[in-house]
């Protein structure tokens, strides 16, 4: 494994930052150095392809029109140069994911509440989305009651299926993906559903790297759920607080080797809860908690495993700690990363 990466760090464009960061980022020492930056409206969520010359990220919009822009990445002059964008079909596109064989692109619209599908020409640019997947329904609570808002889609470990959490109707969708097929890309007859306790507000989900486990935060209760996974199919395990505020859930990451999971809280006691994962049972015990600054926004850990960073949205930062591998807790190493309404980062 290389010692350096580069470090990309998407941000909300209302106040003084313009678009994506990027940066070197050593692994070994936790340092990062300034390399360049592209203009680009609200790139709150990216995902890279693994030949490390394509980004695609959405420009987050609600009150005029979205987009997901195609971008590749010179290695060698460490800049992005935008290849093309195409409207998503639904506003406020906030997560953003692509297939194994990076064929596809696909965007979670959480104020659109949908999900969109994009072809990928073998060079990098996306086409017009081919598809478009469209929900319905409302919950009880005082938030986000009014329709459907998709927070976030992704794929199951081996491909077969997407998985796509509903915070407006708390409930978790489950479909079965055709690749042979470009307008039913996403299996509509297959659809499954999953309901989490009323006023949930399921937000970002992750799949255990072993396969077998999934896991999910809640914002609006800032509950951390447990599931098992098989053939398509969750099982509920265990429902657990992250704190003992009123935190909202914020995003969720586990380390490489499966043994730690961490969630992130927000808008009430700001910080980090640490969680050991059991192996055989894939159940949850916390271990630990972490403040942080204001509104961690996004967690991201290094494919070593040593180090995890928080983009703080509102503390105009990204903090860096030092994970100990025994017991998963965090040292601040105090080498942060200074950037106004930092919400997205990736690793290239």
């Amino acid at each position: 494994m290389n010692d350096v990466l580069h470090l990309f760090a998407g941000t909300y464009t209302s106040g003084s930052s313009k678009g994506i960061y990027i940066y070197r980022f050593n692994l070994q020492s936790g340092d990062s150095e300034y390399t360049s930056m592209i203009n680009v409206e609200n790139p709150s969520h990216m995902v890279a392809c693994n030949s490390r010359r394509y980004v695609y990220a959405v420009s987050e919009n609600e009150e005029k029109p979205s987009f997901v822009n195609a971008f590749f990445f010179d290695q060698n002059k460490e800049k992005l140069t935008l290849l093309n964008r195409k409207p998503t079909i639904g506003e406020g596109p906030c997560n953003i994911t692509t297939d194994c064989f990076r064929s596809r692109i696909l965007t979670a619209n959480h104020k659109g509440g949908s999900i969109n599908v994009f072809d990928v020409n073998t060079y990098g640019p996306i086409y017009e989305a081919s598809q478009v997947i469209e929900f319905e329904g409302k919950n009880i609570t005082a938030e986000n009651k009014e329709e459907a808002h998709i927070q976030c889609v992704n794929f199951s470990p081996d491909q077969k299926y997407i998985f796509a959490t509903d915070q407006g109707t708390d409930k978790i969708y489950r479909f079965e993906v055709n690749p042979n097929e470009k307008d039913n890309y996403i299996r509509k007859s297959t659809r499954k559903q999953y309901n989490v306790p009323e006023g949930s507000g399921p937000r970002h989900f992750i799949f255990h790297p072993c396969g077998r486990f999934f896991y999910l935060i809640n914002q609006l209760s800032g509950a951390v759920m447990a599931f098992s996974y098989k053939n398509g199919n969750l099982e509920e395990l265990q429902i657990i607080r992250a704190d003992k505020s009123d935190a909202k859930g914020g995003d969720i990451a586990i380390c490489p080797s499966g043994h730690f999971l961490y969630t992130s809280n927000k808008l009430e006691g700001d910080g980090i809860t640490i969680f050991c994962i059991d192996d055989l049972t894939g159940r949850l015990t916390k271990v630990g908690f972490q403040y942080t600054g204001m509104r961690p926004q996004n967690l991201l850990i290094t494919p070593n495993g040593k180090f995890l960073l928080a983009a703080c949205r509102d503390s105009e930062v990204i903090e860096i700690y030092k994970i100990n591998p025994n017991n998963g807790t965090l040292t601040h190493i105090k080498k942060d990363i200074y950037i106004d309404q930092p919400v997205c980062l990736k690793f290239i």
